[in-house]
């Protein structure tokens, strides 16, 4: 029977976010694909430096011990030989990697309904905003947050905006349209009404629910919120305690635009 991914946390990594290409990538961009395939294969069994979003995904895998909770599935528009090098480095460093796309230059973004993906990571910011014209949650990891995570290598810590992420932008739109005062007083005329879940919810969830079935815990949501916490009592109405969250919000009382709450997801790994 072939594995089901429906109840798994899947997040779908380029090859270039994974391990140190840049070099490679280099010579990609250049428009020289024989050339660009025979450095590859040159190289084949010459295991990749860890790239950006290494720590995280090693630290995601981790949750792994025990049962099958995360599926780490590499989307790539390498050729297939950039592939086969790709996995040989999850082998040599451990990496329990064993799916992924390589398309060739086109567009990879249409597999990632198909493999109920709950975010794309890429280095490439072009690559993450194509994904989310297509209507799935991406992110562009930056060189800084290997060094970040290395702070923290047994917890797996993510941030999130709080309207338009993960909760809706009802709160935003009224804002954009009608200024500050129309948004506190939506804001206090709905402070008794949830908001919507955003496009990053799924990806909290599933991280708190891949969390509790190894045993590790809570996973940590914390919230900061600039304004009169109008946005955070909605926010706290969603009840996020009932997805096995402990939800604690942090407000400020600098005046001005009320910024969505920042949410912090912390997950022993």
């Amino acid at each position: 029977m072939a594995l089901s991914l429906v109840d798994k946390l899947v997040v779908a990594i380029s090859s270039r976010a994974l391990f140190d290409f840049e070099e490679e990538n280099r010579v990609y961009e250049e428009g020289d694909l024989q050339a660009y395939e025979a450095l590859q294969r040159a190289r084949l069994n010459v295991p990749a430096k860890p790239g950006v979003a290494f720590p995280l995904i090693r630290k995601l895998l981790a949750l792994n011990v025990g049962g099958h909770r995360v599926e780490v599935v590499i989307l790539s528009r390498s050729d297939p030989i950039s592939g086969l090098r790709a996995f040989h480095s999850c082998r040599e460093h451990g990496l329990a990697i064993e799916r992924g796309v390589f398309t060739r230059g086109r567009a990879p973004f249409g597999y990632l309904k198909p493999l109920n993906a709950s975010l794309f990571l890429s280095a490439n910011q072009d690559d993450v905003r194509d994904a989310l014209a297509a209507g799935f949650p991406a992110a562009r990891v930056l060189p800084e947050s290997a060094k970040m995570a290395s702070k923290y290598p047994d917890e797996i810590r993510i941030a999130f905006d709080g309207d338009a992420v993960l909760f809706s932008d009802e709160a935003e739109r009224v804002f954009q349209k009608d200024g500050l005062r129309a948004f506190v007083g939506h804001e206090t005329h709905n402070k008794d009404l949830p908001l919507a879940d955003g496009p990053l919810k799924p990806l909290l969830e599933a991280a708190a629910s891949a969390a509790k079935a190894r045993g590790s815990g809570r996973a940590h949501a914390y919230s900061y919120g600039i304004g009169d916490g109008t946005f955070g009592a909605r926010a706290r109405a969603r009840n996020p305690n009932a997805d096995g969250l402990e939800h604690r919000n942090r407000r400020s009382d600098v005046s001005g635009r009320p910024r969505q709450e920042r949410i912090s997801a912390r997950v022993r790994a």
